[in-house]
């Protein structure tokens, strides 16, 4: 089965960090770019950041350039967002997904609160 599971998610307060990871599986998710995708409460999705296939090249939104870092373990299947310096409005439902925007997770929550 193909399938994205992220994970990491949760309340944290401002100035604070938190790891977000995604686990993959069913299909070779060495040889594909994958991303992280955002939605806050109300609002439309938001790409955050990009890493290619071999995890050398990253790009990233300017809401979160600098505070946040993407990357990769290909041996695992798994992909991962460290977020720094977090503010209240990184909060967000978290996803990631497939290069191509083909498959995507459930989702994690993170809120950035006092």
């Amino acid at each position: 089965e193909v399938q994205l599971v992220e994970s990491g998610g949760g309340l944290v307060q401002p100035g604070g960090s938190l790891r977000l990871s995604c686990a993959a599986s069913g299909f070779t998710f060495s040889i594909y770019a994958m991303n992280w995708v955002r939605q806050a409460p109300g609002k439309g999705l938001e790409w955050v950041s990009t890493i290619n296939s071999g995890g050398d090249s990253a790009s990233y939104a300017d809401s979160v350039k600098g505070r946040f870092t993407i990357s990769r373990d290909n041996a695992k299947n798994t992909l991962y967002l460290q977020m720094n310096s977090l503010k209240p409005e990184d909060t967000a439902v978290y996803y990631c997904t497939k290069g191509d925007s083909s498959i995507w997770g459930q989702g994690t929550q993170v809120t950035v609160s006092s």
